[in-house]
């Protein structure tokens, strides 16, 4: 298949032609609420894949206008068990998974195909990653941000939860793979060990969460996570999401020591998810003219990609684009 006009041929490629430092879309669940979609469900917002999938194309179109040059699916929460819990068949949700991607592509095209065709317009083509939730994200228990998974979850069930899964958002033909909120190295290493022995032509990112703003939210330091990732060249990108902003710079300088792949970050506004509660916390949050003072200051601290998590919209990645485009 011939590369399209306009269109990068990597990752590496995007991020240079964005000017250095690529922008990421924003939360995905919390916009869609904002929709009117009712997703307090273990499937969160994959419950969307079921019953509103025009819903989820629209959250795409809507970051892609906003500046994204990355659309993350939809499929952070959806699992072939979760789905099977919820009385599907294995093929059933096995077609919900490539959805996720399908529906994103879609939306990446026909938005491409519209703005290409507008003179002097400042929109990259964007690329777009099949988002895989860690484990916890799966148990729906908050454990993404205790890295806790108990004495029973080792190296090779990890491997087991992942590799279907991986497989088929892979054969749905995403440009990219974000492995989202991993909290300790366990699964990291086990993301990191599927990719190699799948033989995964998908570049892909590993971005983990901290709870601290110094380590994993197992407690584990991040130079144990990304010495296991540093050893893959199927990895091309490593980072932080869903943590709070205020952590961000901190993590950026600790990551450029740790490693030499890109860095992305994508944190949260700064409210704080009660994971047994299952509601957000009060807390001090960041505005979108703070995530604009803060992007040109994250990309100077040497993220190559920047995006937004829970509770960020459209508008946030809009302040973030065009901050980070004026200057590039």
């Amino acid at each position: 298949m011939g590369k399209e006009k306009g269109t990068p041929a990597s990752l590496e490629d995007l991020i240079e032609k964005a000017g250095g430092c690529a922008v990421v879309d924003g939360g995905f669940a919390t916009q869609l609420e904002r929709h009117g979609a009712v997703i307090n469900d273990p499937l969160w917002s994959a419950l969307c894949l079921i019953k509103d999938p025009d819903l989820i194309k629209r959250v795409h179109l809507e970051y892609l206008e906003a500046g994204a040059d990355i659309l993350v699916t939809s499929s952070y929460q959806a699992t072939l068990p979760g789905f099977l819990s919820r009385g599907l068949s294995f093929e059933e949700g096995e077609l919900l998974l490539e959805k996720s991607v399908k529906l994103a592509v879609e939306a990446r095209d026909s938005f491409w195909d519209s703005v290409e065709r507008t003179p002097g317009h400042c929109y990259n083509r964007a690329l777009v990653a099949a988002s895989i939730g860690s484990y916890g994200a799966y148990l729906a228990d908050g454990s993404e941000y205790s890295g806790c998974y108990g004495p029973d979850v080792n190296l090779d069930k990890l491997k087991d939860f992942h590799r279907r899964r991986l497989q088929v958002l892979v054969e749905a033909g995403p440009d990219l793979l974000a492995f989202e909120t991993i909290p300790n190295k366990i699964e990291a290493q086990a993301c990191v060990e599927l990719l190699e022995e799948q033989n995964i032509q998908v570049p892909s990112w590993i971005c983990f969460s901290s709870v601290d703003g110094e380590n994993a939210p197992s407690g584990e330091r991040f130079k144990e996570c990304l010495d296991i990732i540093n050893k893959s060249n199927k990895v091309h990108a490593v980072g932080i999401n869903c943590a709070p902003p205020h952590f961000i710079e901190a993590l950026i300088s600790k990551f450029k020591e740790l490693t030499k792949k890109a860095i992305v970050v994508y944190p949260n506004s700064g409210e704080v998810w009660d994971g047994r509660a299952k509601r957000w916390l009060p807390s001090k949050c960041f505005g979108d003219d703070k995530f604009e003072l803060f992007a040109t200051r994250w990309r100077d601290a040497g993220a190559k990609l920047i995006g937004g998590c829970c509770r960020t919209t459209p508008s946030t990645i809009q302040a973030i684009s065009k901050v980070l485009k004026e200057r590039s």
